[in-house]
């Protein structure tokens, strides 16, 4: 010890000099525990992603002072220029996407409300406040399309266009013949829906026309779903149908009978169980999710980009929520959320993906199909219908094609509809 150094203070540097050799000690015993333990705590390898990925492409977004593509392939990582993308822009852009969204959901909770109200109390002025929401309600659902529709036309041009030039992507694939990416990007970018980048206009400038598309949390986590293998159809071939049609202070959910009606008539009796109404408690859902490889949501999502954590899906007796979700390990194949905000992460933590998809995806769900915001109850039905007759043609259902099922179900629910990316570019799969 040098003559000015304070008794106390070395010996604090002593304890915590001492507590690392324990730490590395420890952590040394863990690996030596047999070949599941040996990367314990270790930084992920380059071969476990590039194994990960076949013959198609992970992008992960880095947002900095200079912000590139990473684009992982089965031959190693190329790093690709984004010189039209900034921080600060994609700041400014998420801010006014939230605030959009949020008068949406503000003005649907209106009209909601103010028609428990007309019910109740039947006098003009409540039918005139009701009216006047559902006006209010429409106007912040056309400012929200006039929202996305630059926004997704500027993903297109820094992001998207760039990545699928280096990929020597073709001019027009469609689903069935496009490349195949996982796109992971970072920060503020994880709100905005870049699995539907593109100019809508007919053109074909479109992730949607040329690729079939995934977002994934983080690219260990879609090395540790790409590695899980195909088991052979057991007792857990099942699907679990979660329906809730009303939660605690929210509006009914018309399309709940109608989704558990065509997932009777797809699956049958024997390969369906269902949680309807006061048994789809938090409870029975957490008790009935390891007895099924397959799992499907019909209920309210919620979601607080300020506290990520406390988000989760709106069951008869509360909010299953993500920590729920997360703490337990599954052997499941494939999840569907038809509810809302359940790719939705924070804004203090968001490059923690701390979403409902994200959690199910992790505790061992390798397939969620999930929604960045809030959608429309008659789409969230069409869709369902769509990818689950996709998944389930020929009478066996196949998990491992949704990928491209949901690509090719956005693309007809585009079709309908491109002026109202609302509807339709919210929803993602997630999943190798």
């Amino acid at each position: 010890m040098s003559r000015g150094t304070d008794p106390y203070v070395a010996g604090a540097m002593d304890r915590r000099i001492a507590l690392a050799h324990e730490w590395d000690e420890l952590v040394e015993r863990v690996r030596r525990l047999g070949p599941r333990f040996a990367s314990f705590l270790a930084p992920p390898r380059t071969q476990d992603f590039l194994s990960a990925v076949g013959d198609g492409t992970a992008v992960l977004i880095n947002v900095a002072r200079e912000c590139h593509a990473l684009l992982v392939t089965a031959s190693g990582v190329t790093a690709v220029p984004l010189p039209g993308l900034s921080a600060a822009e994609i700041a400014d852009r998420t801010e006014r996407h939230l605030t959009a969204l949020r008068r949406t959901d503000l003005a649907a909770q209106r009209v909601h409300h103010t028609q428990q109200r007309a019910r109740v109390r039947k006098v003009p002025a409540t039918y005139q406040a009701h009216h006047a929401a559902k006006i209010e309600m429409a106007e912040a659902q056309a400012e929200l399309d006039r929202t996305l529709l630059p926004q997704l036309a500027w993903l297109w041009d820094t992001v998207a266009e760039p990545v699928l030039r280096a990929l020597g992507s073709p001019a027009r694939a469609g689903a069935e013949a496009g490349h195949r990416i996982w796109w992971c990007p970072t920060g503020l970018l994880s709100f905005l829906p870049l699995h539907a980048a593109g100019y809508h206009d007919g053109s074909g400038r479109t992730v949607l026309d040329r690729a079939v598309s995934s977002c994934v949390p983080t690219l260990r986590a879609l090395a540790r779903a790409a590695r899980a293998p195909e088991t052979e159809p057991a007792e857990t071939d099942k699907l679990l149908v979660v329906a809730v049609q009303e939660a605690d202070g929210m509006s009914p959910l018309p399309q709940v009978d109608e989704e558990l009606r065509l997932l009777e008539d797809m699956f049958g009796p024997d390969r369906l169980t269902v949680l309807e109404g006061p048994n789809a408690t938090r409870e029975a859902v957490l008790g009935q999710l390891p007895q099924h490889r397959w799992a499907h949501f019909s209920c309210h999502g919620r979601q607080d980009p300020l506290a990520p954590s406390t988000g989760g899906l709106l069951l008869t007796d509360g909010v299953l929520g993500i920590k729920e979700l997360g703490a337990r390990a599954y052997n499941g194949d494939f999840a569907f959320l038809s509810a809302c905000m359940t790719a939705a992460g924070g804004l203090s933590l968001s490059d923690e993906a701390i979403t409902v998809g994200a959690a199910l995806h992790y505790s061992g769900f390798r397939h969620v199909v999930a929604a960045l915001w809030s959608i429309d109850a008659d789409t969230a039905t069409a869709l369902t219908g769509d990818v689950f007759g996709s998944l389930t043609r020929g009478g066996r259902f196949r998990p491992q094609a949704s990928a491209a099922a949901v690509t090719e179900a956005v693309i007809r629910l585009r079709n309908d509809s491109p002026a109202h990316p609302s509807r339709w570019a919210a929803f993602t799969h997630i999943g190798p």
